[in-house]
């Protein structure tokens, strides 16, 4: 039975809501324990109301719950919306609209254009020409380019209602899985059996585009679709802070205990008959019974676990998550130094669990294209037939040039240069035809040819192909393209079986040829093969393939005579690489008719397999992708992004090391790591390198065991070597820096656990670190390297779906919203538009929440530790029977609302110097990396001041109150001292609070003048008010009493200042004679002022003036939305994988977004019944 197509994103139903979200909400331990303890305070031997403890509870489960059933309340309206949308299918040989939920396994149906596909469906027709149809999957992978689909020739027909209607066969495909970018499967008509492949399928969530309407059968609905299949949570990530956070509750718990228990051997030891007025008689009840004092102990001990159970902090949770929620909200999503003017694009906090995070980071991972650079791609240079080409020069060789005091040479640009997107060339050799006149013109015209050829890149235009844009699935492929045109070889049509090229002044100069080459085979880009070959056909029937790759991979499938070739475009390339640019081989081969006609029934039959269906492909390129001839090399640049070497920098000073973990090749890393201020020449540099001569030579004997014998040999001693230096003391006398620079294979030996511990020291007493030619894995390994060998806090950000591993590794995940999609932050935690907003994010709000939240958590700690230890040393003067100083209800609100305002708002909005001081100085960061304000030390001294005033809030009002008489000459009873007691609580640690302050607010006027106002309204109310339901006749009158004696008015005016007092002068001590740095500077901003914007984005790169226009912008883009959580590729797109995604000897490595093959996937064949 197959599923319905209705979808379901929400965690609870009306049924499910309650036990499940109470499920969820005693999973956490402090829940779990107040609701032991409210069960307790309903048995005899509980000393307070069970309301005491049950109403806090139930206010922090009700808050919870309420925004529990908010969240799922928008995700069900969101369900349901999608669910109501209406699709044509075929019912009774009539088109008929239906809403979504109703589709069934089967059905024909039919979308029009820019329409959504609401299920998988089999792609039977289209209106377009040979069954084609444009696929947009910006809802998969957030790429929006299109994609081509195209029907079997064997269904064409099916756009045609009368068709379709007759439309009758067998669908065996594999079982439901995740996989994005695969399928498996047969169409079986009749007696006729054919292969089904992704190029068939249109998944559900995708919409279609330049297309009339498209036919399709219905393949996957409902919860079975790939994208619901993908739809998988990030992994769940909490914050160092929060686990210290446990700790301290535990450490909370063993407290409570030690009070538990004294308070009972107490109580055992107390009880005696000899205290005549305590009335033990014979039938007393087994709690004060002196003849067994294990019982008396045993009783008391949970009498005092209730009495002392606001210890733990109740409302800690709940008060941290909001003040979390708010930082996110409305400080990081709404930072206008966060808002990129080009993209339209704010900062995104995608989870609100991780912002004092984001203050401690000490190890930040970075990507480079894309991250550190624009990926913005020009086609910049290129080696053809051996001659170099292009007079520019780039921003690395500029940088590399001042860093070696090198003067260049500037070429002035010529007439012939052209500046477009993705294409800023400049050389008057092979510019407006004039290639022919080169020395080896037949080969130019064949590396123009395979730019034109070897690409999945579609044009788009609306009349005129003049007026075209390429829809590529990178930027490197739409700029060769752009190269293509601008060399004379314009592309502008693609058939599924043929390409359009117009090619100038091949037959002479100055001579326009619109030339059709038929595509027999396309043999895509994965990150295994690392290369992509297309085979075609020219007009005068000559059989072509061309490929263009990695060098690594073309090289070594060359024909035997191009030795001399390799050698000159191996230097090119080299040259290129430290220029700072991307590159390309391109090759040619020519085949054979009957060669290509043998191979072509293989690489057929490879297509048809239902199982290793992509391993087979592979293996048949295999068979004809050798015997290559060198074409020559292209080389793309892609620019820096604006400020990154500032925003480097003033990372560098707040302490955090940065590394590159890149696929680019070493010469080129290098350049863009001096480019970005990352390395000096300061610095020591440790180079472990594969590439060198020696295993060049084992490379080109073909022994790949003794290859990796000797890379791991050098790598063993090359890092003991820089080890070795590291430690040396001259150098350490100096305070030297040091820089690791290692490739992909050299690392993936330096990981191998015999060298894996000398690595991490090495890299640790290295500023900066450089990983070049690393695979998606590799990155993953390195992050947690650092995170689980060091354990210190990480950082990794990129833009690509390569580094989804990376982001996902480390304890904090920052996506950019760049131009490779949106895997990146769909995986991320936080994302941002451009890698120098990483400033305002970690030295801004990062270090603002640290801060804010670790004196949230302290605070939370010392006032209920305050609190509890009045009632503790009340009990050593009744026996230690449990009886209790204050009222119940004075006990159950004194959490959530009369201390409960100011400590948010002091999260929220406390800071101890302004945004621009702490870009300006930077190494204020490093209180958070080495975790200044939340150590035990710092928690011990909050500890102490408590018992401090603990003592002072009992003994005074206590001792005040002995001799007292109200103004009937009355002496003070118990419940008149424990509220003057209590008002003393409530005013002194809120007044506490303020003390704590940095930065005062009228919010902190309001929230904390307003608690103790808030007090005093409810004891008026309380007071005055007789409720028989409640034992509330204990205070009945009791303030009214209070504050006609002048006893009352003194106590509350002498003991806070009194309690205060050591407080007072400890931070007077502390901030004389051991300021923190945030002190220092708070004195220097206030004799200097304020540092002017101008001077601090100059320091940062930060442009926060918007003109009106951008700022409704900015507002539009913070207006909420439905981001999609399905992470994936689309399947027909090459180059989505890094070039380098993995390197010799290293498995291709599991994604996200394709967790594993499932093993359903090897169940019998699911059979689709005939359609009606």
């Amino acid at each position: 039975k197959f599923k319905g197509n209705s979808i379901s994103t929400t965690k609870y139903n009306v049924f499910t809501f309650l036990p499940k979200g109470l499920f969820e909400q005693f999973r956490r331990v402090a829940n779990l324990y107040f609701l032991m303890i409210s069960i307790l305070s309903t048995t005899p031997v509980s000393p307070v109301h069970p309301v005491t403890n049950i109403v806090p509870l139930a206010l922090v489960l009700s808050a919870s719950l309420i925004k529990e059933a908010f969240e799922d309340w928008k995700r069900f309206n969101s369900d349901k919306v999608i669910n109501s949308s209406m699709i044509e299918v075929l019912r009774r040989e009539v088109w008929v609209a239906i809403p979504w939920r109703k589709l069934a396994v089967g059905d024909i149906v039919r979308v029009k254009q820019d329409g959504f596909f609401p299920a998988d469906l089999l792609l039977l027709a289209s209106t377009n020409q040979d069954g084609i149809c444009y696929v947009e999957t910006s809802n998969l992978d957030g790429e929006t380019n299109l994609k081509i689909r195209k029907a079997l020739e064997r269904t064409w027909d099916f756009v045609d209602e009368d068709f379709a209607k007759n439309f009758a066969g067998v669908i065996e495909c594999e079982q439901p899985n995740n996989s994005l970018y695969t399928f498996t499967g047969n169409l079986i008509i009749g007696k006729q059996t054919l292969p089904l492949s992704p190029n068939q399928i249109l998944l559900r969530g995708c919409s279609l585009r330049n297309t009339e309407y498209i036919v399709g059968a219905v393949i996957f609905t409902g919860h079975e679709t790939k994208v619901m299949m993908n739809a998988m949570n990030v992994p769940s990530k909490r914050s160092t802070l929060e686990r210290r956070l446990d700790k301290l509750i535990l450490m909370l718990f063993s407290v409570l205990f030690t009070m538990c228990f004294i308070g009972a051997i107490g109580s055992g030891v107390f009880i005696n008959r000899k205290y005549w007025f305590l009335g033990l008689v014979a039938d007393v009840e087994k709690q004060f019974n002196p003849n067994n004092r294990f019982v008396v102990a045993v009783l008391t001990f949970f009498t005092l676990v209730t009495l002392f159970s606001s210890i733990i902090p109740i409302s800690l949770y709940v008060s941290v998550e909001m003040i979390k929620f708010i930082q996110s909200t409305q400080f990081i999503n709404m930072d206008i130094n966060m808002y990129d003017k080009r993209t339209n694009c704010p900062a995104l906090a995608r989870t609100s669990n991780l912002n004092e995070e984001l203050g401690q980071i000490e190890f930040i991972f970075s990507d480079k294209t894309g991250t550190l650079t624009q990926n913005l791609m020009e086609f910049f240079k290129c080696s053809i037939g051996g001659v170099k080409y292009g007079t520019g020069i780039t921003e690395i060789e500029r940088a590399a040039a001042r860093r070696t005091g090198v003067i260049l040479e500037e070429v002035p640009r010529s007439e012939y240069a052209v500046h477009e997107k993705g294409f800023n060339f400049d050389d008057r050799r092979l510019m407006k035809g004039a290639w022919r006149d080169e020395p080896d013109p037949e080969v130019c015209k064949e590396f123009f040819r395979c730019l034109a050829i070897c690409h999945t890149v579609l044009p788009e235009y609306d009349k005129s192909p003049d007026k075209l844009t390429y829809q590529a699935a990178s930027p490197d492929e739409a700029a060769l393209v752009t190269a293509a045109k601008n060399f004379g070889f314009f592309f502008y049509r693609r058939s599924p079986a043929t390409i359009k090229v117009r090619e100038s002044h091949v037959e002479k100069h100055g001579r326009v040829e619109d030339v059709e080459y038929e595509i027999l085979n396309v043999l895509e880009f994965n990150s295994t093969r690392k290369r992509q070959s297309v085979i075609c056909r020219h007009p005068n029937g000559r059989l072509v393939l061309y490929c263009k790759g990695a060098d690594s991979v073309i090289f070594e499938r060359l024909v035997e005579n191009q030795d001399s070739m390799k050698v000159i475009t191996r230097s090119h390339l080299e040259h290129f690489g430290a220029a700072g640019l991307r590159t390309l081989c391109l090759a040619s081969r020519n085949l054979d008719s009957a060669l290509y006609e043998a191979w072509n029934e293989k690489f057929i039959q490879a297509k048809a397999a239902l199982r290793d269906r992509e391993k087979k492909l592979d293996e048949v390129a295999e068979l004809i992708e050798k015997e290559l001839v060198l074409l020559g090399c292209t080389a793309i640049e892609d620019k820096l992004q604006e400020g990154v070497p500032a925003c480097v920098e003033t990372l560098g000073r707040a302490g955090i090391k940065i590394w590159v973990l890149t696929g680019d090749k070493i010469e080129t890393a290098i350049n863009i790591a001096y480019a970005c201020s990352l390395i000096s020449n300061e610095m020591k540099q440790f180079i472990i390198n594969s590439d060198t001569k020696e295993i060049r030579e084992l490379e080109d004997r073909g022994d790949p065991i003794e290859v990796a014998r000797i890379i791991e040999q050098k790598v063993a001693i090359s890092l003991e070597e820089s080890w070795r230096q590291a430690l040396d003391s001259e150098w350490m006398k100096k305070g030297l820096k040091f820089a690791l620079i290692i490739d992909g294979r050299c690392l993936m030996h330096a990981l191998n656990p015999r060298l894996r511990r000398v690595l991490l020291k090495l890299s640790m007493m290295c500023t900066a670190v450089v990983c070049c030619r690393v695979s998606p894995l590799q990155k993953a390994q390195v992050t947690n390297l650092i995170k689980d060998g060091a354990r210190k806090i990480t950082l990794s950000i990129g833009d690509g779906a390569n580094d989804v591993s990376m982001i996902q590794a480390a304890h904090i995940g920052v996506g950019i919203s760049g131009l490779e999609g949106m895997q990146a932050v769909l995986a991320s935690d936080f994302a941002i538009a451009q890698f120098r907003f990483l400033t305002d994010l970690l030295l801004v709000h990062g270090r603002w929440s640290y801060i804010r939240i670790s004196k949230v958590v302290s605070y939370f700690f010392y006032k209920n530790l305050t609190f509890t230890l009045t009632q503790f040393w009340f009990n050593l003067y009744t026996g230690f029977s449990g009886q209790r100083f204050y009222d119940d209800w004075f006990q159950s609100l004194y959490n959530v609302v009369f201390t409960a305002l100011p400590v948010i708002v002091v999260g929220v909005f406390d800071k101890d110097v302004s945004a621009l001081v702490s870009k300006q100085y930077p190494m204020l960061y490093k209180a958070g990396i080495d975790n200044l304000f939340f150590k035990w030390r710092v928690l011990f001294v909050w500890a102490f001041f408590a018992v401090y005033q603990s003592l002072i809030l009992f003994y005074f009002p206590s001792r005040a109150g002995a001799d007292g008489q109200n103004s009937s000459g009355r002496t003070f009873g118990i419940w008149d001292i424990g509220t003057m007691a209590f008002t003393c609580v409530v005013v002194t640690v809120n007044l506490r609070l303020l003390m704590a302050c940095t930065y005062i607010t009228r919010w902190h006027h309001i929230s904390i003048w307003g608690s103790i106002f808030s007090w005093f309204l409810f004891v008026f109310l309380y007071s005055g008010i007789r409720n028989r339901l409640d034992r509330q006749e204990n205070i009945f009158g009791v303030i009214f009493i209070l504050m006609g004696t002048w006893y009352f008015w003194l106590i509350i005016l002498i003991v806070p200042i009194v309690a205060l007092l050591g407080d007072f002068f400890f931070q007077g001590a502390q901030r004389w004679l051991i300021p923190y740095d945030y002190q220092i500077i708070q004195e220097a901003v206030q004799v200097k002022g304020e540092p002017s914007y101008s001077h601090v984005e100059m320091l940062t790169m930060v442009e926060p003036h918007l003109t009106a226009e951008e700022e409704r912008s900015f507002a539009v883009a913070q207006l909420p939305g439905e981001m999609s959580r399905h992470t994936g590729y689309s399947f027909d797109s090459p180059c989505f994988d890094s070039f380098f995604a993995s390197q010799e000897g290293v498995a291709t490595p599991h994604r996200a977004w394709d967790i594993a093959r499932r093993a359903s996937m090897k169940a019998p064949r699911r059979q689709l019944g005939k359609s009606p």
